[in-house]
């Protein structure tokens, strides 16, 4: 799920009555997921909201703290997402860039193995949503903000890569870990969420103040593949 507080508009109990609805929807036998993603532990020479010294590279590569599941926040979520972290049961996967949290009888099945080379793919928690057949839920967010849309680009052929960077726990304390992995692009998501749409396989509801789209994970992901394939103009990999 992704979703927007504000979008929803006020809500009695805020973001806590909006997760006891989702759990109260999904009952005792479905898990939610969300994403926990944390944008400031990466590498500071590719920040831009806003950039950095140069000078104050190193000291950040130094000094971030390791990536903690049970403590890190996340950031540009939303509340809805935080609120799901932070609530009883929840576990979350131990990735320092792109975590998910989860609350339901499959989320030690969602979260476990997420690699830190593969942030968004098979080994991450969203290929566990799709070998469940899962589904994804837009509550009041746009196709900009699916995330599962970022698994169709690991499945692409010789997809670009690029090096990451993050700051890690390690038996000792922490460490500056460094990886390559996909080059990443939601540019064009919103476009391959309107291409879904339109062959009539998702469905088109308001929450409150806001209008939701609720679709199969694996159909997406396999039509995005497509259409990336089809339209997606390659890219120049990384340095």
């Amino acid at each position: 799920m992704h979703s927007s507080l504000k979008a929803l508009g006020w809500v009695c109990g805020g973001p806590v009555a909006v997760v006891q609805a989702l759990l109260d929807s999904l009952g005792p036998e479905g898990t939610l997921v969300v994403p926990t993603h944390t944008p400031d532990n990466t590498d500071p020479a590719g920040w831009r909201h806003p950039p950095v010294p140069e000078t104050w590279w190193p000291v950040i590569r130094a000094h971030m703290p390791g990536f903690d599941p049970s403590v890190t926040p996340s950031r540009w979520m939303g509340v809805v997402a935080e609120t799901v972290r932070t609530w009883p049961g929840a576990r979350r996967s131990d990735h320092p860039q792109v975590s998910f949290a989860a609350v339901g009888p499959a989320a030690e099945a969602v979260v476990t193995g997420h690699r830190l080379d593969d942030m968004l793919g098979e080994h991450s928690p969203l290929g566990a949503v799709y070998r469940l057949d899962g589904d994804v839920l837009l509550l009041g967010a746009a196709h900009g903000s699916n995330t599962s849309l970022h698994l169709a680009e690991y499945r692409l052929p010789d997809p670009p890569r690029r090096r990451e960077g993050s700051a890690v726990r390690t038996p000792t304390g922490r460490a500056w870990e460094e990886w390559q992995d996909v080059d990443t692009d939601e540019s064009d998501f919103d476009q391959v969420g309107d291409a879904f749409e339109s062959i009539g396989s998702t469905r088109i509801g308001r929450v409150g103040g806001a209008e939701c789209r609720l679709m199969r994970q694996r159909a997406l992901v396999d039509f995005a593949v497509d259409w990336l394939t089809a339209h997606r103009t390659p890219r120049e990999p990384q340095r």
